[in-house]
């Protein structure tokens, strides 16, 4: 008899019966790839159930896991809390060590699963301000609790019948999971998502999948504490698909050559960096190399699917594909099918490139308190069309009010805020969750997104400014790494601006420039300077008057998570990035 799946610690039993994969997590350690197979998942989850039963787990409590890095023990240990009634509080590595306190403290956990010695450290100096009552390691770390004392406890099975209990009496409905928003603004919001808000949206996701279901490999490194890359793992244990872990960003590459993947998952930023790389390499050819390279890049910003453009333009194409992209698709393993794309805007250029060379990125919708998709493109049956967000998945109601902004309503939508009644009651309204972005509908029914009524300003005569809109026009620049448009209340737009500081490198030595070529040195030439001007003149004649950036600034620093300036899903924190240029703000409009 085929296991409905109800509940998240389904999935597994799931993919037991109809995939039972030998290779269902493969982590790297100590430089080789270490399988963990089905039937080892479920075996070590519930040792994992039945580990924290015997520590005094009980239903409804709060286990926090922290983890730099996704690997096969955060899927184990989520399992594994899960079966027990528990709830699971995933919380970014990356963010300081007093929201660890706040998140630790709000969610009230118990206790805490971490992956390594960097992040342990930053726990252990507010540990002693919390209700933890312990904290176990993944890595080997001299004189801490390691997680496999758990899993040691748990071979006893002699409270299997209690284990066996606490999952029969988790109910769809109840919580599964707090994710605390990385948020640009304020301290974070706990998102509470049951388990049918995401089993819901993974089996709805699931018919826009065009995979070959117990074959495929999956390469994950967006953060699985993110409610974006945890659906599409639960997503790949009920397609089949092997998961592979990537080592880290930067070595993205060099892991998808290992294991060529046929599908992963991203955020816009990413493919960014990823295609401004391929473009800096194809700078640096000469001659005919140079030529055929770059008429294939323009060939494929000219992309449009399903033969649209005619036969001569898929003639050219498929030479194009032979000769050029074929390469780039060497790069990243040279067996991807399909990438995935959320979290932000994705600039319909990359769409269009990628489709061209047979990598398609696949462009969805939603947000954390949408478990997380609300709409995504579909490369089968017309359902792919570059410049959208796709169409509305099943199950899912969306309408647009009078304002423009998305209203969106469905099994998917969260049950609220945890412990803040007030902030649910702004967004959660006659059924509807008020989403705080814009959109259209075309006639074919794509969504378009237009805009955040958030990030929507006015200036001083009273004109509208959508900053989002103006930053994907200026970020298609190589010269521009990050981008952000200020002026609310201020007479006129304006920019402060991250120079890309390897491309403009790169660029002073091919120009012969006597240049020097640190980053305080770059932002101060009047080279760079008028360099850059030309290239965010070029994006004003896209826009009104009204919306043209008038003056501009540059940062000699790189924004980074770390630094502050990006949420882990490489958002801008606006209200931050304000506040350390200041100074730079003051010189545009005070001066």
């Amino acid at each position: 008899m085929a296991i409905e799946i109800t509940r998240l610690f389904d999935f597994p039993y799931y993919q037991l019966e109809t995939y039972n994969l030998k290779k269902a997590f493969t982590s790297k350690t100590s430089g080789n790839w270490v399988s963990t197979s089905t039937q080892e998942y479920i075996d070590q989850a519930n040792k994992i159930s039945r580990g924290l039963i015997n520590l005094g787990v009980k239903p409804n409590d709060k286990i926090a896991v922290i983890s730099s890095t996704n690997r096969t023990e955060w899927n184990i240990c989520d399992i594994g809390v899960l079966q027990t009634g528990a709830q699971n509080v995933p919380i970014y590595p990356t963010i300081c060590k007093e929201d660890y306190e706040y998140v630790l403290n709000h969610s009230e956990a118990i206790y805490c699963f971490v992956s390594d010695v960097d992040v342990l450290e930053k726990l252990n100096a507010i540990k002693g301000n919390t209700h933890l009552k312990g904290v176990f390691t993944f890595d080997d770390i001299a004189g801490e609790q390691s997680w496999k004392e758990i899993l040691k406890s748990g071979e006893d099975t002699s409270n299997q019948e209690i284990l066996e209990d606490r999952k029969n009496n988790v109910k769809p409905e109840d919580l599964a999971t707090l994710i605390y928003t990385s948020g640009t603004t304020g301290r974070p919001k706990g998102v509470m998502l049951t388990h049918k808000n995401v089993v819901t949206n993974v089996l709805s996701s699931f018919e826009r999948v065009p995979l070959d279901y117990g074959k495929d490999r999956g390469l994950s490194f967006l953060p699985i504490c993110h409610i974006f890359e945890r659906m599409i793992l639960y997503l790949y244990q009920y397609c089949g698909v092997s998961v592979y872990f990537a080592e880290s960003i930067e070595k993205l590459t060099e892991n998808a050559q290992e294991i060529k993947p046929n599908v992963m998952t991203a955020v816009p930023r990413l493919y960014e960096k990823i295609y401004d790389k391929i473009i800096l390499k194809g700078e640096s050819l000469s001659g005919i190399k140079k030529g055929l390279f770059f008429w294939a890049v323009n060939l494929g910003l000219k992309y449009k699917p399903y033969g649209e453009n005619g036969w001569w333009y898929e003639k050219q194409l498929g030479l194009a594909r032979k000769l050029i992209f074929s390469k780039w698709q060497a790069a990243l393993g040279g067996e991807l099918k399909l990438m995935v794309s959320g979290s932000a805007a994705l600039q319909t250029r990359l769409t269009r490139v990628f489709a061209a060379a047979n990598m398609p990125i696949m462009e969805g919708y939603g947000l954390t308190e949408t478990s997380p998709v609300t709409t995504v493109n579909d490369v089968r049956n017309g359902g792919f069309k570059p410049g959208t967000v796709g169409k509305v998945i099943s199950g899912v109601e969306v309408k647009i009010a009078e304002t423009g902004e998305i209203l969106i309503k469905g099994p998917n939508v969260m049950m609220g805020y945890y412990k803040d009644p007030e902030k649910t009651a702004e967004v959660l309204k006659n059924g509807y969750f008020y989403s705080g972005d814009k959109g259209e509908f075309d006639a074919d029914g794509f969504l378009k997104i237009t805009g955040r009524t958030k990030e929507m300003f006015k200036t001083s005569g009273g004109k509208y400014v959508i900053p989002p809109l103006l930053e994907g026009e200026l970020k298609q620049s190589l010269f521009i790494e990050q981008v952000m448009v200020v002026g609310e209340n201020e007479k006129m737009p304006a920019a402060i601006i991250q120079p890309n500081f390897d491309f403009i490198k790169d660029w002073i030595d091919k120009k012969g420039l006597s240049i020097g070529k640190t980053n305080e040195e770059i932002i101060n030439s009047d080279i760079i300077i008028k360099r850059i001007q030309e290239e965010v003149d070029e994006c004003n004649i896209n826009f009104g008057k009204w919306e043209q950036i008038k003056r501009f600034e540059l940062t000699p620093d790189v924004w980074s998570i770390d630094g502050g300036h990006l949420t882990p899903t490489m958002k801008m924190k606006r209200a931050i990035i304000l506040k350390i240029y200041q100074k730079l703000y003051d010189k545009i409009y005070r001066d």
